[in-house]
């Protein structure tokens, strides 16, 4: 499984971004612009929070396997492999998420923020962008604590050459 690259996400975040800014320019320009919900910002923050827990969780048994404690619960390679997939996932999903919301955040900053319910709604993009990005950071770390050690054996690399 290959490691997710910041620049591929921060690419996503700012193509989605910029694709979010036209299309809520143009949606402006012929009726009414949908809100940002109060509810993305949550859910992206809720995500955050069980990806860090998990690999809080998962950093812990590991040492406590490497340390060889008794009674260490230690780590199956497929709940290891499948909190990698649901982070890398989630990783992606926030880039694109948080793209988008902070086009609409930085079209509702540049239209009209006299309108209270246009203020409230910047507001809400800029927490989804933040809470975004506590998502990916917190994918990335788990991705860090779950990835495997390298093979320096040269043994290893003749055998297979």
């Amino acid at each position: 499984m290959k490691q997710l690259r910041p620049a591929v996400l921060a690419g996503i975040f700012v193509v989605a971004g910029v694709l979010s800014w036209a299309g809520a320019r143009l949606w402006n320009a012929y009726g009414t612009l949908p809100g940002v919900p109060l509810a993305a910002p949550i859910v992206l923050g809720a995500i955050a929070a069980i990806l860090l827990a998990t690999a809080l969780s998962m950093r812990a048994r590991l040492k406590a396997q490497r340390e060889r404690r008794p009674g260490a619960k230690g780590v199956e390679p497929l709940m290891a492999a499948r909190a990698v997939v649901f982070g890398q996932a989630s990783a992606l999903v926030a880039a694109l998420v948080a793209g988008a919301y902070g086009g609409v955040g930085v079209f509702l900053l540049m239209d009209s923020l006299d309108v209270p319910a246009r203020r409230d709604q910047a507001w809400y993009a800029g927490f989804s962008v933040l809470a975004g990005a506590a998502v990916i950071a917190a994918a990335l770390f788990l991705e860090h604590v779950l990835k495997l050690p390298e093979d320096d054996d040269p043994d290893k690399a003749h055998a297979t050459a």
